[in-house]
């Protein structure tokens, strides 16, 4: 009876050690935040005329200031806007607009655009689920004039709070992956 009970306390013992055992599957590793050192939204109407905002800052927060280059417009005209995301700080540029694509559900571009009277902005992409994502945008000018656009990723939105699929920011929560103000000229 000794050697019985002594034997399950072994096997006991035995099988609780073989069920503690490191399963890199079940380790959950947390989504790093990528550097992102240049934001690109190029604007190109129906005759291939391009327009692009720029925004470069190679030496991170702290160090030089950006250089931000704004967009010049036609008036009562259709772009077509695409956003591109790079890390530039390196040897090798990342585009991190690959990494917001495959993680789509994830991200969201917020457009806060402060010059409703001469542009508006909609999104024409969106992530798996049908919310927005906004790398692809159409960007509409009507008269002349002066404006501002201040560009948002967000990593980890509520896409599904009051307002945040018709690009409204206030409810989305999540956390600013960069955020930079364009100015543009529409004439």
């Amino acid at each position: 009876m000794k050697f019985s009970k002594s034997l399950t306390i072994f096997v006991s013992l035995a099988l609780s050690l073989i069920a503690c055992k490191d399963d890199d599957s079940d380790i959950a590793i947390p989504n790093e935040e990528e550097t992102i050192t240049t934001v690109i939204y190029t604007l190109t109407d129906s005759q291939n005329n391009i327009s692009t905002f720029r925004f470069e800052d190679l030496d991170g927060p702290g160090g030089n200031s950006p250089t931000i280059t704004p967009a010049n417009l036609l008036a009562n005209t259709t772009y077509t806007g695409v956003l591109t995301f790079l890390n530039e700080s390196g040897e090798e540029v990342e585009d991190i607009s690959e990494e917001v694509k495959e993680e789509d559900e994830d991200h969201q571009v917020f457009f806060i655009n402060r010059s409703s009277n001469i542009a508006e902005i909609a999104y024409l992409d969106a992530d798996e689920d049908g919310n927005p994502l906004g790398l692809q945008t159409e960007f509409i000018t009507t008269t002349s004039g002066s404006g501002f656009v201040t560009i948002i990723l967000r990593h980890l939105p509520s896409k599904n709070a009051v307002g945040v699929s018709d690009g409204g920011i206030t409810n989305a929560g999540g956390e600013t992956d960069i955020e930079v103000t364009f100015s543009f000229n529409v004439q």
